[in-house]
This record gives structure tokens, C-alpha cells and sequence, in this order.
């Protein structure tokens, strides 16, 4: 998920470097901009802006070009016919695929790095001369003032850290350097073209001025006027060649810097040190590949402006001298006042967004975690303060940009006020400064045109400027990431030594190089092939000394020498977004017999058989469709698989059953398993498995205290014995009983080792039969999961069918949507801004270019006097006249212009404010079925990237569509004004014209979808290989997944470079459709050049000039609006989702309520949805006031259905659950479940404070939260922290240890305080310690409450009033334990199995 964020974030950085000036640049596009489109589309500039013709394998040149065309050609027309799938994208040349690029950029960058670490180390030793010593490098030898330097490096570098990380020196100014030497050969091509299309742009106003001329001699040949419409067509036809040319080079450019930068992170992300790795979180390195790689391509895209903005600048200037003086500067001067204006405008504009994007980042930050702890919200009735966190952080936002849209329109009337201030100052200056001056058509014209042209580069300096400044600080965050240091694993060994397989030496690691040492002085020393025991309380550094091996952590002294491969097997299961096989098999080579070996001795040949596709099923993100013992399972597989030579196995059997635990030690693990020639580390909780293992290590506090053989250490009478009759007893009874069965277990295994002893179906072989449940209700799910895709009608539910019995695919692709946007969109999205709001901001647009129009005529009427009063003085009033009505038409049209945007800054807003709030509150009312069955990265999507597109581009993209339409048709009707008979000429052009934007739209649409779609791989492999770094490393894979990177870096580019291309096709074409345009205003002129004046001519004439772009502007707009409709489409697909029932309704329960926690069920049935079997069939008992009772059953009995029941989370389907009197079913859902109390199976914590994790609605005192703690045995550490009950817990609360999270749920439950307590067996995770705390408190705390406890060990439930067995979905024996015990039924054969001797419970 965390790519869609930062997708959405990157391209709010875009609009920001695009910040005010976006639209005004664009206003400046009515020029002759030559290449203002990509600048100044408010829309993103090209993404992918790609490799133009390079792909296809040809010399680079003009020939190329058409080429180029051709195949897109091909592209274009296939992507009119059908829509494009990512197989009719042509294939990327070798040179442009990631690895190449890649090769040389690496090879560059190594060589500038050192440069760069050499002047670091420079100002190092400078800084220490100025600090310190000044006899530093004088009175000693060279050798030693450098043993100085490391000693003083590592001294100095701990104070430092302390203090302020973010100064930390890092190696500077290399990344530029290496660019630069990488590309070099393309940026100098796209020099010369650029220099030949700037040349260019000065030839036409000089021809137009000749023209003029022309028009205005009686005596000229007509020869001349055909001579210089044919050539005003030619320039600006080749102009418009270079400057495509020009184009493909720089997004070529751009993309491949981007290819460059993604790789070189993702390969610094496989080998960076694990301190680096803290410095930058998950999400801040996807940020840097997302949003500071898109903004190197971005700045490649227009780099050259920063030398051709200047020459275009300084060209203008000397031709306006010739044609106007001295009072040109006039002109000028108020441009350039103008642009501070401007530059403080867009100045404010960055702050805001700036400030904009931390609210953003916030809001999404929040909504991850309330779709990642969803059931936690439901079930606590947490929702509304959740919600108003995030309408709250929302507010802000809107807040900040409405201000942002003001400055806007504030900036677009300054920017509209320019051309028409700018000429009337020149003007103004010229007729009054001398009498003689007269204004006439060659004149004025020419000067309007080459202000035009002036205006471009002014408008984009300042913007290629401050896109540099972005660039710079991603600069500065790149080099520091990818100068980071690197993993040390020099303390891990490899030396062969004789009996021995992994040997501690006195090894003292640490987290940072600063910090204190998680394991301190181990000395250990295993032998080949023995099965290790790590056994200590949580927080002894088992886990660290885990990392330890695996080189993960810092070394400070020591070291650990390891022999032969590893294979690792960490706590949390790292699952891969792929099938189940290719998990396991994790790109070995496949060896089908020892893979079915592997997968039975893992217990998952039942899981297969009931997986939709057996072992091609397609696995979720993170391993979504697998319960918990599945992923382990299959992380174990995956060990097992890899034939190592030692295996470090951090806990695995904590996430399975007691009996799936024994079945896989027996077959795998323990002393007859699969894994007995092999050596084996494997940290534990369980105590059951010591007895069978060779050696048992005991760690306190990072130290060893005691290690040795079971018998060994229980005579010692040390910590460990103490440990053991605390815990063991049980298992003591049974042990021997337990060995005789695995010994018998292992004989049979033996006997028939032909037959798979999961295929025989005894019912008491256990382990399958839990397994088959296991999976079977799995399967449920997930046909629960694939039936509940909303599938939009009738017909598309019929195709659904075969699917859902293939099912390989969990989740299916999202849609993305084909074919033409429906109108509705739009009227959808104008119906949230207000219809009123609307028409009025369309009519001010119109009032804008009307006036517009006027000015034109006015200045053409103005420029006709110089004739009329050929040879007489100018009347000053007349003059005074014409200057003051000009520069009345000019405000007029700013200030219409002011009028329509801010308008549609309000109205735009207003729909923003909707949509989110009702998307929003949609989302968290909806059931949680939903939440199954939808990645939480789609929904994250539609907040982040859908929104933010609602939110501003969809407002810029209509402001610039209209513009640019209304422009369009004044100029039309100029030129007809003009020359009458170009009606005849605009049929014929506009219908080529539109087939071209038909053509192109349905391609590119097309196109711009796959590369959204390809580019999430990118991300998503990238979040995947972070979080999975650690077995990625132990397995030595890093080859194998930089290889995939580069497959889905290239896939992407594919698609981009597409893109792009299919954009030159249309810019050729449209360009051209522009120098027509340009011709025939020009030829018509000189064929009526009789009838003419000068001025009309010079106005149709350059109003053509303009054309071109506009036109070429129009498309993209059009594109632009359709792609980004879409997003109102997609936010409002998910505020159609079905609701669950309301939160309150008019039958409120009784206060105090439920006072006696009473609970019946009355014939009660449940079933996931409506078209599956029942879940639980039929269900009547009642439980009394303040009973404790124990429910049991094998995985899939309907245990957490029982829950989900009681919270309502799945609703009746027959019968009823009545509390103390009140059917549950008639109250409010958060009436409900504010008053039950539970201690979920995964503790989910949320970012924010301690407290606000316990009680987000500050209902309690801070005595009470203490108090809670306390009894939560939390006290001591909360006390401990600096911040006490403020402290912040991180993401998903990883700054505290699984343990400890256990505890925070208990306080939460314990603040409560309800009358009815759901323990849903929560001690997987924990320590025999801790678990035994958490029963202690909740015996004396809850002991006036019912409390259900859903148990998967029966000791925890061995002391309950009765104990509910379900099988099925229905109750086979309710009771209390003693009894049922002794009536040889269910439980006891349960009973039996977890070890539990009859005698025992009398203890209790």
C-alpha cells in the first residue's frame, strides 16, 4: 500500500512544482510557445515522457522520425480498434532496458562516489583542525595522523548521533556528476535541435512583418505574398520537427534517469546496513523511488530550458529594439515587474502545499491503519473517533487549499493582465514619447508577436528554477541514501573447523553502532547436525541472536563463524505475492520428489487439497489468503526446500495448534524428522519439545546463563529448573506417554512409507483432520471472498461462475475501466460543485475572451490610423482614446478572468468536501466482509491518489479546458473576420482534427492506464523485498530479486515509452494541422489582398501563429480531463458499498446495560453469506451471570464465528442471542459493542500516544489509565519511558514487542471494564510467564464478569465453571471440565492430546 501513497504524493509534488505558475504558463501557451504544451500542462508532464524513437533501431535524425511514426502508427490505430492490452506494446532495444542502463550509470556513479567520499573525508579533517588540534596533521607521520582518523571517527560519530542525526555528513555532489557522464550523448543531441527550433522562432515574426508589408504595398508582386506564405508554412513545420525531435530526446532522457535511479535504490536496498536501514522507513524509501526518481525525470524533461530561456530572452529584446527603440523597455520593465509578483506567489503557493503535504501524508497515514485494525475499530466501536480524526486533518487540508486555489486565481489575472500590459506600456511609451511616432500594422504586430514569444521563456524560467530547487533537495536525500553504509558482515566467518557448525566467539552485538549490546560476550559452540534449543522470557535477545547470525546486526566485538548454507525461518511468516509453489520452491531449481517430501512433512497436503488450485493458488500481499499456521507452514516448506546446510527457525511452531505443532517437530524438526542429518538453531516457547532436543541455551538479558543437555540443566536447579516447575508439571505426567506415542508415530511412518499417512483417514490421526478443517473453512472464506465481488450486473455474476471453482486468483485484478468515460462522470462531478456555480463560472470565461476579441479589433482598428493620418498630425485626444479604451479591454478580461476562478475555487472545493466525506463514511460503515475481500491498497488508493486527483487536478484540468476552448474559437472567428472565405477551409481541417484527437484519445487513455497498472509492481516488489530483506539475505537470493526488479522496471518503461511516442505522433500531426492553419490565413490574405488593411491582416496572421499550440493543447486537455474523470468514477464505486446495520437506532438498550451478562443463544444460525452452508446450525444455550466458560473445538468448529456472532459482525440467519433480556439484534451496533469487551488474537495498536491506544475518546482519568496498567502488569516499563503514557507508538506498534502489545490490548480491555468479557485466545505470541500473568489478572479482575474464552491450549481453560465442545458448528458437549474429563468424549480425547492428566485439575 505503501506505493499507492507515495504514488499519490509524488504527483501532488508534481502539481507543486508546478505550483501557481501551472495555469499561467498556460495563458502564456496563446503565443507561439513552440513547446509550452509539456510545460504547461496543468496536467502532469508525461510520466514516462520516454525514449521517443529510440526504440526503435534506428539512427537517431530526422529520418528516424517518420519511423517513429510509423510504428506508432500501428499502435495508434491498433489502440483505435480495441483497447491495448501490455502484449501489443512493442518490446523495449537492448540498450534501453534497465540492466544496460543501469551498468553504465553504476559504473559512473562508483567512480564519482569516491571522488566525493575522498573530499568528505577532507572536510572532515578541516573541521577537526578548525575544532580541535592544531598540531594535527604537522608533528606526525602521514600513517599515523590517518590511525588518528579512524580512531577519531569512531569516537566522535557516537557523540554526534546523539545529537542530531539529520547533520550527519554524507559524500555530496556526485549524483549530478554522474548523470551527466551517463547521458551525455543525448543531452548534446538534444542541443542541436533545440538551438535550430529557437532559431526558428524569431524567423516568423519577421516573415509575418513582410507580409504585412506586402498587404499594405499596392505596387507588390503577388509572386512575393505566395513566397511568404509558403514559407511562414515551411518554418513553422520544421520548427515543429526539431522541437518533437527535441521533446523525444529529453523524455528519453528523463526516463531512462529514472530507469537508473529506481535500480541503483533497490539494489542499495539489498545491501544496506541494518543502521540505515532505521534511519528510513518502508515508506520513505518507496518515496524516494516513487516521488524523488519522478522528479528527476521531470526536470530531465525541460533541463535544457535553463540555457535556451536565456538566449530566447536575449534574441527578443534586439529584435523589439529595431522595431519600437528605446520605449520597448517599457514593455519590459513591466514584465519584469511582473515576475517578482509572481516568484512571491508561487513562493506562498509552495508553503502551502508544502504544509499541504504533511496534512496528506497524516490523513493517509491514519487511514492505513483504520483499514489495517478495521476489525479492531468494529469491534470496539471505535469508528467516530477514527473518523473525526480524519475529518479534522481533512479540514486543515481544504483549508490550505482553497488558499492555494486563491493564490492561483491570483496569479492567472496577473499573468492575463501581462500581454495586454505589456503592449500597452510599449505602445503607450512609443506613440507618446514622440509626436512623430505613429503606430502602424508592421509595427505593432511584430512586436505582439515577438512579446509573445518573449513571454514563454520568462513565464518557465522561473519554474525550471524552483523544479531545480526540488530537484536539489531529492538530490540530497538520494545521495544519502546511496552512499549509506553497507551491511558489515565481517564479523560472520566462514573458515571450516572441525566439529563445529556455528561457533560464537566472546560475540557482543548491538542494533546501532551506539547503542547498548542486545547479546553480550556469547561463547557457544554447535555441533554438525544437533538439534539447539533458545529458550529465555520475552525480551531475552533470542531474536537478536537470530540476527546476529544472519549478519543483521552491528558488531562491536567478537565474532560467529558460520559453516555451509542457511536456511531461516523468521517469527512473522514473509509470504510473497505469488503462487504457493513458487513460494516454497523459492527459486531453486524444482525437484518434483523432494517437493512433495517436503510438503507432506509440512502438513500441507490437506491445505492443498482444499486450496481452489492446489499449490498454483495464487497467494495475496503478505500472504493474505492464508491463516496464520498456513504462512508459517509455508515458510517452513521453504526452508526445508532449500536443503541447507543449518537451519535457524525463529519460533516457528507459535503460529499452529498444539497438535500441528507436534506432527510438524515430529516430521521435520525433532530427532526422526525430515531435517535429523542437519543442524538446527530453534528458538521456542513451547516447553513441550525440550526433552527431545540435544542442547538447550538459556539466555537472560542478551547474556547466556546456562546451556546443556535437558537432564543437565534441570540438576543444576538454575534459572531454567525453576522455569520448569513453574510450567512443566503438566508435561512431566506425560511425557512418557508422549514419547511412546511419537516412537509408536514414527514405527508406523516407517512401516508404510508407501501410503501417505494424511491420505489414510483415521479420524484420531489428529493433525489432518484439524488440518482439512483448517483449511476447509479457508476455503469458505475465500469463496465468501471471491462471491462478494460487486459485480455489476447479471451477466458479469453468470461469468463469475467458472471462476469461482477455478479460483487460482484471490484477488482479482482491479478493474480498470476500458473505452470512453461515461458522461454521467462529468455531470456527476458538476452536480457535487453546484449547477449555479457552474454556469457562472463558464460565463466568465466568456466575458473573458469576449473582451479579448474586443482588444484585438481595437489594436488592428488603431493600427489602420497610421493610413488614415498619413501625412497629418495624430489628434492627441484620439490617441489618449485609443491607449486608455486598449488597456480598459485588458483589465476587463483579467478581471472577468479573477471572477470565473475564484468561482471555481469555491466550487470545486465544495465537491471535494463532499465526495471525501461521503466515501469516508461509507468505508467505515461498511461490513467487514468487505475488508476481506478488497486489498486494503485499493481502498487506500481511492483516498490518496483519487482524491488528490479530485481534489486539484480535475480543477485545473477544467479551468485549462475551457481556456484553451474559448481560445480557440476567438481566434477562429478573428481569422474569419478577417478573410471570410476560411470558413471554407476550417470544415475540412476540423474534421481531420477530430479523427486525430479521436484516434489518439482512445490510444493514449489506453496507454496511460497500463502505465499506472505496470508501475504498481515496481513499488509493491520493492515494499516486498524490504520487508522480506532478512530471508533474502539468509538465503544469499539477492540476484534473483534484483533480476525481477529489472523485468518490472522494463515492463513499465515498455509502456511509458509508449506513451510518448503515441504523443509525438499527435503533436506531428496537430502541429501540422496548425501550420495549415497558418497558410491558408496567410494565403487567403495575400489572394483578398486588395480588399484588406494592414491591421486585420497582421492580427489573422498572428492569431494563427498561435493556433498551432492551442490546438495541440486542446487534445491534451481533452486527454487529461477524461483520464482524470476516472477518479470521481472510481470514489464513487466505493460509496455505492453496502453498509451493515446502523450504528444506533431508535431502541436504545437500558443504561447500565447488560448488568448481569446473561447471555442465551436461541436456536442460533450463522452462515457467511447467503449462498453458503451454515457456520453454526443452530446454537441454544445460555451462559450465567458472571460463568466463566471455555470454548474449544478443532480449528474451523465455529470458535471465532461464535465471537464475530456476539459483536454482530456477521449477522443471524436464524435465532437469536438475547443479553440480560435485550435481543441483540434490535439494538445499534455500537450500542452493542461499546458494551462487550474483547482481547482480540492479533494485537493491533495505531500510531499516536500510549493512551490514545487505550482510550481514543478520553472517557477516563489518567488514575484510571494508570491503574489499568498496572493490573496489565505495564506499569513499570510505561513508567520507565520518558514520555510515560504519552509515548508514541510507531506503525503498527512495532516500537514495542509482541509481548508487550498483548498487554496494552488487556489494559484496553481493562479500562473498560464490561460486564461481558471475549478472550479469543490471545497467548500464541507470548511467553509462559507473560501468559501466565495475563491469566492471573484476568482470574481476579474479570472475576465478576462472564467471560468466554476461546481456546486453542486447554490449559488456559482447564479452570473455567463449564467447557463449551463444538464440532461442526454445533455443540457436542457443554460441562464443566472435571466431568467431561471422566465421560471419555471429545474433550477428553483433546484433552489427551495436549497432555493433560485427570489428576491435574484437582490441583486447581
Amino acid at each position: 500500500m505503501v506505493q499507492q501513497v507515495s504514488r499519490a504524493l509524488r504527483e501532488v509534488r508534481l502539481a507543486k512544482c508546478r505550483g501557481a505558475s501551472g495555469e499561467p504558463a498556460a495563458q502564456a501557451a496563446w503565443s507561439y510557445l513552440g513547446e509550452a504544451p509539456h510545460w504547461v500542462q496543468p496536467v502532469q508532464p508525461e510520466p514516462g515522457a520516454s525514449m521517443g524513437v529510440k526504440a526503435l533501431h534506428l539512427q537517431q535524425g530526422l529520418s528516424n522520425k517518420y519511423c517513429g511514426i510509423y510504428l506508432s502508427h500501428s499502435t495508434v490505430f491498433k489502440g483505435y480498434r480495441k483497447p491495448l492490452e501490455i502484449e501489443d506494446v512493442w518490446e523495449l532495444q537492448d540498450k534501453d532496458k534497465t540492466k544496460a542502463l543501469y551498468t553504465a550509470f553504476e559504473k559512473n556513479m562508483k567512480a564519482s562516489m569516491q571522488k566525493a567520499r575522498a573530499e568528505m573525508e577532507k572536510r572532515k579533517l578541516k573541521k577537526r583542525r578548525r575544532e580541535g588540534d592544531p598540531d594535527y596533521g604537522n608533528s606526525m607521520s602521514k600513517a599515523q595522523s590517518q590511525d588518528i582518523l579512524v580512531l577519531e571517527e569512531k569516537q566522535p560519530k557516537k557523540k554526534k548521533k546523539k545529537g542530531d542525526d539529520s547533520h550527519k555528513d554524507y559524500p555530496k555532489g556526485w549524483l549530478m556528476k554522474t548523470l551527466g557522464k551517463t547521458f551525455q550523448q543525448n543531452l548534446l543531441l538534444a542541443v542541436a535541435f533545440k538551438l535550430v527550433h529557437d532559431a526558428l522562432v524569431f524567423v516568423s515574426p519577421q516573415l509575418l512583418k513582410l507580409l504585412i508589408a506586402f498587404v499594405s504595398d499596392e505596387d507588390s508582386f503577388a509572386w512575393q505574398g505566395y513566397l511568404y506564405a509558403i514559407l511562414l508554412f515551411l518554418t513553422s513545420l520544421v520548427q515543429s520537427l526539431c522541437l518533437q525531435q527535441h521533446f523525444s530526446l529529453c523524455f528519453q532522457l528523463g526516463i531512462n534517469v529514472r530507469a537508473s535511479l529506481i535500480a541503483a535504490i533497490y539494489k542499495k536496498s539489498l545491501t544496506m546496513s541494518g543502521a540505515t536501514r532505521k534511519e528510513s522507513t518502508v515508506g520513505e524509501t518507496v518515496n524516494l523511488m516513487s516521488a524523488d526518481a519522478q522528479r528527476f525525470m521531470d526536470l530531465a524533461n525541460f533541463i535544457h530550458n535553463l540555457w535556451s530561456s536565456p538566449l530566447q530572452i536575449i534574441l527578443s529584446i534586439i529584435f523589439l529594439w529595431g522595431e519600437l527603440g528605446p520605449s520597448v523597455l517599457a514593455g519590459i520593465a513591466t514584465m519584469v515587474l511582473l515576475l517578482p509578483i509572481n516568484a512571491f506567489l508561487v513562493a506562498k503557493a509552495k508553503t502551502i502545499q508544502e504544509r499541504n503535504m504533511k496534512n496528506k501524508d497524516g490523513r493517509m497515514k491514519i487511514m492505513t491503519e483504520i483499514l489495517n485494525g478495521i476489525k479492531i475499530l468494529k469491534l470496539f466501536a471505535w469508528e467516530p473517533s477514527f473518523e473525526k480524526r480524519v475529518n479534522e486533518i481533512r479540514a486543515l487540508e481544504l483549508k490550505n487549499l482553497v488558499n492555494f486555489g486563491y493564490l492561483q486565481s491570483v496569479s492567472v489575472f496577473v499573468f492575463t493582465c501581462a500581454p495586454s500590459l505589456v503592449s500597452l506600456a510599449s505602445f503607450g511609451v512609443y506613440v507618446l514619447v514622440d509626436k512623430r511616432n505613429i503606430l502602424d500594422a508592421q509595427k505593432a504586430f511584430t512586436a505582439i508577436s515577438l512579446f509573445n514569444v518573449l513571454r514563454f521563456p520568462m513565464s518557465t524560467l522561473p519554474m525550471v528554477i524552483s523544479s531545480l530547487v526540488q530537484a536539489n533537495v531529492s538530490t540530497a536525500r538520494l545521495e544519502r541514501y546511496l552512499s549509506g553504509e553497507d551491511l558489515d558482515t565481517s564479523a560472520i566467518h566462514h573458515n571450516p573447523i572441525e566439529g563445529s557448525a556455528v561457533r560464537f566467539s566472546e560475540a557482543t552485538f548491538a542494533w546501532e553502532q551506539d547503542s547498548n549490546a542486545a547479546i553480550r560476550d556469547v561463547t557457544l559452540d554447535i555441533a554438525p547436525g544437533s538439534l539447539v534449543a533458545v529458550v529465555g522470557a520475552v525480551g531475552s535477545g533470542k531474536s537478536s541472536l537470530v540476527s546476529a547470525m544472519l549478519g543483521e546486526m552491528e558488531n562491536i566485538k567478537g565474532h560467529i563463524n558460520i559453516q555451509g548454507s542457511l536456511a531461516y525461518v523468521p517469527q512473522q511468516a514473509w509470504i510473497q505475492n505469488a503462487t504457493l509453489k513458487d513460494n516454497i520452491i523459492f527459486g531453486s531449481e524444482v525437484d518434483e520428489a523432494r517437493y512433495q517430501q517436503v510438503i507432506k512433512a509440512c502438513a500441507l497436503l490437506p491445505d492443498l487439497e482444499l486450496l481452489p488450485a492446489g499449490d498454483q493458488t495464487e497467494i495475496g500481499e503478505k500472504g493474505i489468503n492464508l491463516s496464520g499456521g498456513q504462512k508459517q507452514r509455508v515458510s517452513l516448506a521453504r526452508a526445508v526446500y532449500s536443503n541447507a546446510d543449518i537451519y535457524i527457525l525463529d519460533d516457528p511452531l507459535s503460529a499452529v495448534d498444539a497438535h500441528v505443532g507436534k506432527y510438524l517437530f515430529q516430521h521435520v524438526l525433532g530427532p526422526k524428522g525430515l531435517l535429523q542429518k542437519k543442524t538446527r538453531i530453534l528458538v521456542t516457547h513451547s516447553i513441550s519439545f525440550l526433552p527431545q532436543v540435544d542442547n538447550i541455551v538459556v539466555l537472560t538479558a542478551g547474556a547466556v546463563s546456562e546451556h546443556g543437555s535437558y537432564s543437565t540443566l534441570l540438576a543444576n536447579k538454575g534459572a531454567f529448573s525453576q522455569f520448569l516447575n513453574l510450567y512443566g508439571k503438566q508435561e512431566e505426567d506425560v511425557s512418557e506417554e508422549n514419547t511412546a506415542v511419537v516412537a509408536l508415530a514414527g514405527d508406523e511412518e516407517e512401516a508404510d512409507e508407501g501410503i501417505d499417512p494424511c491420505m489414510d483417514e483415521r479420524p484420531d490421526d489428529v493433525v489432518t483432520m484439524t488440518l482439512k478443517r483448517e483449511a476447509s473453512i479457508h476455503r469458505r472464506k475465500l469463496s465468501r471472498s471471491l462471491s462478494k465481488r460487486s459485480t455489476s450486473s447479471q451477466k458479469a455474476a453468470q461469468e463469475e461462475r467458472p471462476k469461482k471453482l477455478k479460483g487460482q486468483q484471490l484477488i482479482e485484478k482491479e478493474a480498470v475501466e476500458t473505452g470512453r468515460v461515461k458522461f454521467s462522470m462529468y455531470l456527476r462531478y458538476l452536480r457535487a460543485v453546484g449547477f449555479c456555480f457552474s454556469f457562472w463560472i463558464v460565463m466568465g470565461y466568456v466575458g473573458q475572451y469576449v473582451a479579448y476579441l474586443g482588444s484585438n479589433l481595437w489594436l488592428s482598428d488603431w493600427t489602420d490610423d497610421s493610413k488614415r493620418y498619413e501625412n497629418q498630425t495624430y489628434p492627441t485626444q484620439l490617441r489618449d482614446l485609443r491607449i486608455g479604451v486598449f488597456g480598459a479591454l485588458g483589465v476587463a478580461q483579467a478581471i472577468f478572468l479573477l471572477f470565473a476562478t475564484m468561482l471555481s475555487v469555491q466550487g470545486t472545493m465544495r465537491a471535494s468536501r463532499v465526495m471525501h466525506q461521503q466515501l469516508l463514511s461509507n468505508i467505515l460503515r461498511a461490513p467487514m466482509s468487505f475488508f476481506d475481500t478488497t486489498p486494503t491498497g485499493r481502498i487506500v488508493n481511492r483516498f490518496a491518489k483519487d482524491i488528490f486527483t479530485v481534489d486539484e487536478t480535475i480543477p485545473m484540468s477544467f479551468r485549462s479546458w475551457l481556456s484553451c476552448f474559448m481560445a480557440i474559437i476567438s481566434t477562429l472567428i478573428v481569422i474569419c473576420l478577417a478573410t471570410p472565405f476560411f470558413t471554407v477551409v476550417i470544415v475540412p481541417l476540423s474534421i481531420f482534427y477530430y479523427f486525430v484527437l479521436r484516434f489518439y484519445v482512445s490510444t493514449s487513455r489506453q496507454l496511460r492506464r497500463l502505465d499506472s497498472v505496470t508501475r504498481s509492481p515496481i513499488y509493491s516488489h520493492f515494499g516486498e523485498t524490504v520487508s522480506g530483506l532478512s530471508v533474502i539475505r539468509a538465503y544469499g537470493h539477492q540476484e534473483r530479486f534484483l533480476k525481477q526488479n529489472e523485468i518490472t522496471m522494463d515492463i513499465n518503461q515498455k509502456s511509458v515509452y509508449s506513451w510518448i511516442i503515441s504523443n509525438r505522433w499527435l503533436a506531428i500531426r496537430l502541429e501540422f494541422v496548425g501550420s495549415l492553419v497558418v497558410f491558408f490565413s496567410a494565403l487567403l490574405a495575400v489572394i483578398a489582398k486588395d480588399t484588406l488593411e494592414g491591421g486585420i491582416v497582421g492580427l489573422s496572421v498572428s492569431s494563427a501563429l498561435n493556433v498551432t499550440q492551442t490546438l495541440n493543447w486542446l487534445v491534451r486537455t481533452s486527454s487529461e480531463l477524461e483520464t482524470n474523470i476516472v477518479a470521481v468514477e472510481r470514489v464513487h464505486e466505493y460509496m455505492k458499498v453496502k453498509n451493515e446495520a446502523p450504528w444506533v437506532t431508535k431502541k436504545r438498550p437500558p443504561r447500565g446495560w447488560p448488568s448481569r451478562g446473561e447471555i442465551q443463544f436461541v436456536d442460533y444460525k450463522v452462515r457467511y453469506r447467503p449462498e453458503l452452508d451454515l457456520v453454526l446450525q443452530g446454537i441454544t444455550c445460555s451462559i450465567g451471570s458472571t460463568e466463566k466458560v471455555g470454548v474449544v473445538g478443532r480449528t474451523g468448529a465455529g470458535k471465532s464465528s461464535l465471537t464475530n456472532c456476539l459483536f454482530r459482525v456477521l449477522e443471524a440467519a436464524g435465532g437469536k442471542i438475547i443479553i440480560d433480556d435485550v435481543d441483540i439484534a434490535t439494538i445499534g451496533l455500537h450500542d452493542l459493542r461499546n458494551n462487550l469487551t474483547i482481547i482480540p488474537q492479533d494485537p493491533v495498536l495505531f500510531t499516536g500516544t500510549l493512551r490514545m491506544n487505550l482510550d481514543p475518546f478520553d472517557q477516563y482519568s489518567d488514575e484510571e489509565v494508570w491503574k489499568a496498567l498496572e493490573l496489565a502488569h505495564l506499569k513499570t516499563y510505561v513508567q520507565g519511558l520518558p514520555e510515560g503514557l504519552l509515548h508514541l507508538v510507531s506503525e503498527g506498534g512495532e516500537n514495542l514487542s509482541v509481548g508487550q502489545r498483548q498487554l496494552v490490548c488487556l489494559a484496553r480491555a481493562l479500562l473498560r471494564k464490561a460486564k461481558i468479557l471475549i478472550l479469543d485466545e490471545a497467548t500464541a505470541a507470548v511467553d509462559l510467564e507473560t501468559d501466565h500473568l495475563i491469566q492471573t489478572t484476568i482470574r481476579s479482575e474479570f472475576a465478576d464478569c462472564t467471560v468466554l474464552t476461546i481456546a486453542h491450549r486447554l490449559h488456559t481453560i482447564m479452570d473455567s465453571n463449564r467447557v463449551m465442545v463444538l464440532h461442526a458448528g454445533q455443540i457436542v458437549e457443554f460441562d464443566s471440565p472435571e466431568e467431561l474429563l471422566v465421560k471419555q468424549g471429545v474433550f477428553s480425547a483433546m484433552a489427551k492430546d495436549a497432555g493433560i492428566a485427570i489428576t491435574e485439575t484437582t490441583s486447581l
